[in-house]
């Protein structure tokens, strides 16, 4: 059996069939990740950052490579993908500087106090690498939630070894990207084993199976990641697993916001609803407008044009969907159709009036992954603030407003806080920033746990774990722990944290 990858445009074979991971080939990896662990989780921080530096300026190196190859798979365009490869890289190099500055660790030191009740201890405590992690790509971003993507480069930060299950839309590419990536890890010196690549669904149940593996990271829709996070929790020894799964990233209209720049919110909405044909996990699935706003929403989805989608399965799903929604809400936009695509999509809107959808939150609030919307008609903005708390766990929620609407908005605000992990004023959701404040991850169906974050700098809390030294000798101690701080990272030291 063989994984084969197809063109989106013309539904023509792409490359070679890869043949799927057998049984003793995933156990096989899956022993060399946790010897490659036992070397890799003490590896200086320094040297660790080395690495990804390394790898990261391999895949700048390789751009016009792997983005020709994702090209040929994904149909997502070279500008595109050329940006992503861009975005995988700096993931990389910021995860090199998380390393680097090293508060990431909470290294955290109480002195010994016996006139306290009760008495304590000299304590010092520090995050600590997890174990060997899998890592199951994402079809939509090929390299930025893939073989190289966040939580490879956020996992191997941390001091874990990698095993990533190819995502089947794109074999060729993970193919082509895993060899950079682990070329430029053997050349920065990296044990043998510290990454890894299987392809096949059989051999990503393996992967969450292995006694080895310690963590599991997905992106993908909640059928699978329900379905692997359920494999983690029934485990002899159940590990974390960390999936990013669907959202629906609600938007809120406020009235002051379509009175003042109803057209100008009409086009960044369908700009947003449809980049990278819908394509994305912060596209924005649900709208409340007022109802006066409908029509110009539908007008700028109807002059938007579809494109391919990853797969035929995913096409079909949409049409799927999309004929779910036709079946209960009003469609008022069908944007054109991409000329000579096999795995076409095209734009949709729909509208539902507030009532109808109030009276079955469940029913409208389905993720219908591409370029579909579904936008609720409102007349009184008081009762669509009421509504909120009961709309689903989302990555996302967004808020248009205008000055004369700020007590709206702060109200809206505090509910949106609580079924989302990032909340937008005055944007769309469609844009992921790489950095150190970045949210990413929500209640449930969202992801599988709301306190982590799949993009940004605290990714990495994800693969560590806490441990306590207690009364051990200063020179027995890590080097994060030491009365000295010889890496002068920022601590917390007695209950002050400083550099110290």
């Amino acid at each position: 059996m063989s994984i084969q990858g197809f063109n989106p445009r013309t539904g023509a074979a792409v490359g070679e069939p890869i043949p799927k991971t057998t049984a003793a080939e995933v156990a096989a990896l899956c022993t060399r990740a946790q010897a490659a662990f036992a070397v890799w989780s003490v590896t200086s921080r320094e040297a660790r950052a080395l690495a990804l530096d390394k790898v990261a300026a391999a895949l700048d190196a390789a751009t016009g490579e792997l983005a020709a190859i994702a090209d040929s798979e994904t149909a997502l365009g070279l500008p595109r993908l050329n940006g992503e490869i861009k975005r995988t890289s700096n993931q990389l190099r910021l995860f090199a500087g998380v390393l680097r500055e090293g508060s990431y660790v909470e290294a955290t030191l109480d002195s010994a106090d016996a006139s306290i009740v009760p008495p304590r201890p000299e304590l010092r405590r520090m995050l600590q690498p997890l174990g060997p992690v899998a890592v199951f790509a994402a079809s939509n971003f090929p390299f930025a939630f893939s073989v190289a993507g966040g939580d490879t480069a956020s996992a191997l930060a941390a001091g874990c070894s990698v095993v990533v299950k190819a995502h089947q839309a794109h074999p060729q590419t993970s193919l082509a990207t895993a060899r950079v990536v682990a070329q430029a890890l053997a050349d920065a010196g990296a044990p043998d084993g510290i990454f890894a690549l299987v392809f096949g669904t059989d051999a990503g149940v393996q992967l969450i199976q292995n006694p080895a593996i310690k963590a599991g990271g997905f992106t993908g829709s909640t059928h699978g990641g329900r379905a692997l996070f359920d494999l983690a929790s029934a485990r002899p020894e159940p590990i974390p697993f960390y999936g990013e799964l669907g959202s629906i990233n609600p938007t809120v209209i406020l009235p002051g916001a379509a009175a003042e720049r109803g057209a100008e919110i009409a086009q960044g909405y369908a700009q947003s609803l449809t980049l990278g044909v819908g394509q994305f996990c912060t596209n924005p699935g649900l709208t409340f407008a007022p109802a006066p706003l409908v029509a110009a929403l539908a007008a700028a989805v109807d002059q938007s044009t579809g494109g391919a989608m990853l797969t035929a399965r995913m096409r079909d799903a949409y049409v799927a969907g999309t004929s779910t929604l036709a079946a209960s809400a009003e469609r008022v936009a069908e944007g054109a159709a991409a000329a000579d695509t096999a795995f076409g999509a095209t734009p949709q809107l729909f509208r539902v009036d507030f009532a109808k959808f109030a009276a079955d939150v469940e029913k409208y609030t389905e993720e219908c992954f591409g370029p579909a919307g579904l936008v609720v008609a409102y007349d009184d903005v008081e009762r669509v603030l009421d509504l909120l708390p009961r709309l689903p766990g989302s990555l996302t929620a967004s808020v248009q407003a205008a000055a004369s609407d700020a007590p709206i908005a702060a109200r809206a605000a505090d509910a949106l806080r609580r079924i989302a992990g990032r909340v937008v004023y005055n944007a769309w959701p469609t844009g992921v920033a790489v950095a150190w404040g970045m949210q990413h991850g929500g209640p449930w169906p969202s992801t599988t746990n709301p306190l982590h974050t799949s993009v940004g700098a605290t990714s990495i809390r994800r693969w560590l774990a806490p441990i306590a030294f207690q009364s051990w000798p200063d020179s027995l101690l890590p080097s994060e722990l030491q009365d000295a701080n010889p890496s002068r990272i920022p601590r917390r030291r007695d209950g002050v944290l400083g550099q110290h």
